[in-house]
C-alpha cells in the first residue's frame, strides 16, 4: 500500500506518470561503481560540457563545483579545455572517488581538480564560494531534495552559473527498459539494471519545477534536452 504521505511528497497525483521508486544515494558497491566507469559515457559528457561552456560564456578563470562527479570524466574535460577553472569535485561514494582519483592523478590534473567526500546535500564547504554550480545525473538519486537544491543556492556566488542535467522519469516500466534497451544495450547487465532502476528513480519536470519553487530558485529554466535528460540551468540573481 502507498503511504499517501509520501505519495503527496514525491508524486503529483494529476501527473499520469508511475510513481518515483527511489534508489541508493550513493554508488558505494565497488562492483557497481566499476561497472559505471568502464561505461561509455563520453558522447554525453562532452556534449553536457558544451553545454555548460555555452551558458558561462567566457569566464577564463573561474571556482567551479561539481556535484556528484562519479569518476570524474566531466571535470577532466573542462580543465583541458579551461586551464584557469579549478574545479571541486564532491561524491559521497568512496569507490567512486578511487577511480576518479586515477584518472585525474593519469590526467595530470590533480592541482586543477580537488576531490571532496561528502553528501551533496551537506557538503560543509564554504558559503558563495563557486562561479559555476554543475551536476550530472546526481538528481535521481536523491529524495531530501529540499536540501539539495538549499545547499546549491547556498554554495553559489551571486549571479552564479548553475547546470543540472539529470535523467526523466519516463511514463511507465515498460517505457523505462525501451529506453534502456535502445541507449545501453551493448553494456552490461549490471549497468543496464543500474540505468533502469535510475529510470524509475527520477524526477519529472513538473516535479523538479515544485522543488524549484520551494527551494525559491525559480530563476533556473527547467526543458527537456534529449528524449531522456531535462536540464536545469541559469543564472542566480
Amino acid at each position: 500500500m502507498i503511504n499517501p504521505m509520501r505519495e503527496k511528497i514525491i508524486y503529483n497525483a494529476m501527473n499520469p506518470y508511475m510513481l518515483r521508486q527511489p534508489e541508493p544515494e550513493a554508488m558505494d558497491d565497488a562492483p557497481e561503481a566499476e561497472a559505471y566507469v568502464l561505461a561509455d559515457f563520453s558522447e554525453v559528457n562532452q556534449a553536457f560540457v558544451g553545454r555548460l561552456f555555452s551558458l558561462v560564456g567566457p569566464l577564463k578563470i573561474a571556482r567551479v563545483l561539481d556535484l556528484g562527479t562519479g569518476p570524474g570524466d566531466i571535470p577532466i574535460r573542462i580543465v583541458r579545455a579551461c586551464p584557469g577553472w579549478h574545479i571541486v569535485a564532491v561524491d559521497a561514494s568512496r569507490p567512486m572517488l578511487d577511480n576518479a582519483r586515477q584518472s585525474i592523478r593519469k590526467a595530470g590534473l590533480s592541482t586543477a581538480i580537488t576531490l571532496v567526500l561528502a553528501d551533496a546535500k551537506c557538503t560543509g564547504l564554504a558559503p558563495e564560494l563557486f562561479d559555476v554550480i554543475f551536476s550530472n545525473s546526481i538528481l535521481h538519486h536523491i529524495t531530501d531534495v529540499t536540501r539539495f537544491w538549499a545547499e546549491v543556492k547556498r554554495l553559489a556566488k551571486p549571479k552564479a552559473t548553475v547546470l543540472v542535467r539529470d535523467l526523466a522519469r519516463p511514463a511507465s516500466p515498460q517505457a523505462a527498459r525501451q529506453i534502456v534497451n535502445q541507449y545501453a544495450r551493448h553494456e552490461s547487465a549490471m549497468l543496464r539494471e543500474e540505468y533502469y532502476r535510475s529510470l524509475l528513480a527520477a524526477y519529472t519536470l513538473d516535479e523538479v519545477r515544485e522543488q524549484l519553487d520551494r527551494a525559491g530558485l525559480t530563476m533556473l529554466h527547467v526543458a527537456m534536452v534529449s528524449d531522456r535528460h531535462f536540464d536545469v540551468s541559469g543564472r542566480l540573481s
